[in-house]
């Protein structure tokens, strides 16, 4: 990507809204769209606000595993939150714009979630480490203590790292381009609209990224390295598969999240690539949180139990009324 740009006289006067894309402007295609946006949001606020319910109201679920969890849903909840509402707005409109400082906020309260979760991922990989190659001091380790510790430092460095970003991209200017190839106001696009020379900015993308996602990656990676090292020295079949049930959610999880964000963030942003990056995007900040409450409910017995048992509930009262 070009960081210097060009040096002649522009016009200056500062941009105070853009029109976002997004997937094109066919009225049939978004409405369409609408209806799958809604559907999605949808599924996304009940699957992980039944996470959340379930993990605050039963007991046996106050562990630091239910704990990661319900906070991974809290996150999932405001990491769509950020972007789907607006895009459902626009499907319905047909100027499809977003205020300048609306855009710096979206950024802002979608990419602090977003970064907060690797952080968390890390957190809930420790954790699996603990209660299977350390069992004995995994209560001692992993307390409430600590639980709360790693929770609030996730979503504090998160959010100062961000807060950097976006307190560099509310200086720009933007000059006459106001159009933003994406469907929310994502980083690269914005820059690029940029009439001032972004070696800072992107600098600085540069390194809080590595921050973000380098030290949890690696802690993450490190994790299941000793993780599957350990299951495999289980001699018993059942004590191998028992043992990997309770991160295999977890795993699966992880998978879809860094594999989605390489695509997306490594991935050239021009030519054939562009439209695909924009399919990738969309699978990461809207699909993704909609399948992780089902992951975890599909590959967790005490989940699926209680699920069950509240499904019997309802079906019995249903009947007897």
């Amino acid at each position: 990507m070009q960081s210097i740009k060009p040096s002649e006289p522009q016009n200056t006067t500062r941009i105070k809204e853009f029109i976002l894309l997004g997937f094109g402007n066919a009225e049939n295609v978004n409405v369409l769209l609408f209806v799958l946006f809604i559907i999605i949001y949808t599924i996304t606020l009940s699957g992980n606000l039944l996470i959340i319910m379930l993990v605050v109201t039963k007991n046996h679920l106050h562990t630091p595993m239910y704990f990661f969890l319900s906070n991974l849903s809290c996150l999932e909840i405001c990491f769509t939150s950020a972007i789907l509402p607006k895009m459902m707005v626009n499907c319905l409109t047909e100027k499809k714009t977003i205020s300048f400082w609306g855009c710096i906020l979206q950024m802002q309260f979608f990419f602090t979630p977003g970064v907060t979760e690797c952080y968390l991922l890390a957190a809930m990989s420790y954790d699996r480490y603990l209660a299977i190659c350390r069992p004995l001091h995994y209560v001692t380790l992993m307390n409430d203590k600590t639980c709360i510790f790693l929770v609030l430092m996730s979503w504090l460095t998160a959010f100062l790292l961000i807060t950097i970003l976006t307190s560099l991209l509310a200086q720009l200017t933007f000059c006459k381009q106001y159009e933003i190839d994406h469907f929310f106001c994502d980083f690269t696009p914005l820059v690029q609209l940029s009439c001032n020379d972004t070696w800072v900015i992107e600098s600085t993308c540069l390194i809080t990224s590595s921050i973000a996602v380098l030290p949890t990656f690696f802690i993450t990676i490190t994790s299941y390295t000793f993780i599957i090292s350990a299951i495999l020295k289980i001699p018993s079949v059942n004590g191998r598969q028992k043992a990997f049930s309770t991160c295999s959610s977890h795993l699966t999880v992880v998978s879809i999240f860094y594999g989605s964000l390489i695509f997306v963030y490594i991935l050239p942003t021009t030519g054939k690539f562009k439209n695909m990056k924009k399919g990738f995007s969309f699978f990461y900040s809207a699909l993704t949180p909609m399948l992780n409450p089902f992951i975890y409910c599909l590959r967790n017995k005490d989940i699926k139990e209680i699920i069950r048992k509240l499904f019997l509930k309802f079906r019995i009262f249903n009947i007897s009324a």
